[in-house]
């Protein structure tokens, strides 16, 4: 026996069973009134029953409904469509929740495939992509609702306990778009084109304790995202937005955490003034090696003792030793001369974000690997695969599906669609 034939063969018939079950019970005539309102304002009447083709979860199936006509805007509509949210639709709710879900996590073309294997369902690539960014968008005007009511200081309070420490990090991370997404603008090496366009990520977290080894301690699952191409004043009261509805303001400690990029530190001037601002360590120390490299060139001795020993200083937050090593290293010419200005200037303007021994003994993290790994799980494992390129509209509503997916609200989100209707 082919097990495997017989139980597709049994699920097929099994769907089919439950595809005309479903077909009757949702075309089952209990009366209509003989007119309803119509969205014109006025009166529309009823005008005949009218079949409607619907795809679910079990397969294809027709149902039987209502169909009213207004004689004054001269537009007709069935409410049945509208109670069952397939107004404007052939794909039933669950379907449309399938395809999103699909949509968020692989190529469109791989989302299809799992689809017809795993549920039976057989769907067109562009059906995925279709119904995953319009619910992704969605999903972002939503967002932008908030946003707006934050902008007019109208974000209600949050009724929750108080938390002892919540956490900011934020990020950037190129994705590749097509060709009139980047038009005019420049790219990271100069005289060359962009090839991408900047996502920015947020994340929103909680701490409650440290370890035995008094270092700090995630909350698990409390991790939020937030992502979108735009300009870092939207960026900024979104994830302002996100911190607020997450108990920004009952926390007992407040932390910004990022690398040394100067748009995070003005939003976290601007939207989180009172919180403790931190410089990745790793970020840092990152600098001291980049920069050891064209200094010492192939004396790798030198060069790794020389980082190391002022890498030792920022661990102990001696940030301004650091600073007089860099102003007094003799450079061997221009080139270099600038490079360690540049880098002397970022660690001064950075001093006080890196005192690391104060904030090891708040028990308080010191490095941005959750926003970091954020890059990666909610940006690149979707949008940077091979061969994608993105406009920025579709690439926005990936990235709202995907946020408000991996932050674990789809199911308060998809509960508030179903109220909708």
């Amino acid at each position: 026996m082919d097990l495997e034939a017989v139980e597709m063969a049994m699920r097929s018939a099994m769907h089919r069973a439950g595809a005309a079950a479903l077909s009757r019970l949702l075309s089952m005539d209990g009366g209509h009134p003989a007119q309803v309102d119509c969205a014109c304002g006025q009166t529309a009447r009823y005008h005949d029953t009218r079949p409607k083709h619907l795809l679910t979860v079990l397969g294809p199936l027709q149902i039987e409904r209502a169909y009213y006509h207004c004689a004054h805007c001269r537009q007709g509509h069935s409410p049945r469509d509208h109670e069952l949210d397939v107004e404007g639709t052939q794909c039933s709710p669950g379907v449309r929740r399938m395809l999103a879900v699909v949509g968020s996590e692989s190529s469109f073309e791989q989302g299809r495939a799992q689809l017809e294997l795993l549920a039976g369902l057989d769907v067109t690539t562009k059906a995925v992509e279709r119904h995953a960014e319009s619910i992704g968008a969605d999903i972002a005007a939503r967002e932008q609702a908030a946003m707006h009511r934050a902008k007019q200081l109208e974000l209600p309070a949050v009724c929750a306990p108080a938390v002892p420490v919540i956490y900011i990090e934020m990020d950037g991370t190129g994705v590749p778009v097509v060709a009139a997404e980047r038009a005019g603008r420049a790219g990271k090496i100069a005289g060359q084109p962009a090839r991408t366009r900047e996502v920015k990520l947020g994340c929103v977290f909680t701490q409650t304790r440290v370890d035995e080894q008094s270092r700090p301690v995630r909350d698990e699952a409390s991790t939020s995202y937030v992502a979108a191409i735009e300009t870092a004043e939207d960026f900024g009261l979104r994830l302002y937005t996100e911190a607020w509805n997450r108990g920004w303001s009952r926390a007992d400690k407040k932390v910004v955490l990022g690398d040394g990029a100067v748009w995070i530190w003005n939003l976290a001037d601007q939207h989180f003034a009172n919180a403790i601002q931190i410089v990745d360590l790793y970020h840092a120390r990152q600098h001291l090696w980049e920069l050891a490299a064209p200094l010492f060139g192939g004396d790798l001795r030198g060069r790794k003792r020389w980082a190391k020993r002022l890498e030792h200083k920022l661990d102990q937050g001696k940030v301004e030793t650091v600073v007089k090593t860099l102003r007094e290293f003799p450079p061997p010419n221009a080139e270099l001369a600038h490079l360690l200005n540049n880098e002397a200037e970022y660690f001064e303007r950075n001093a006080e974000r890196m005192r690391y021994p104060r904030f090891r003994a708040q028990g308080l993290f010191i490095g941005s690997g959750v926003v970091e790994a954020g890059c990666k799980t909610v940006v690149g494992a979707r949008l940077k695969q091979s061969g994608m390129f993105w406009t920025v509209r579709g690439a926005n509503a990936i990235l709202a599906l995907r946020c408000n997916r991996l932050s674990g609200k789809f199911e308060d989100y998809w509960e508030s669609r179903a109220r909708a209707a």
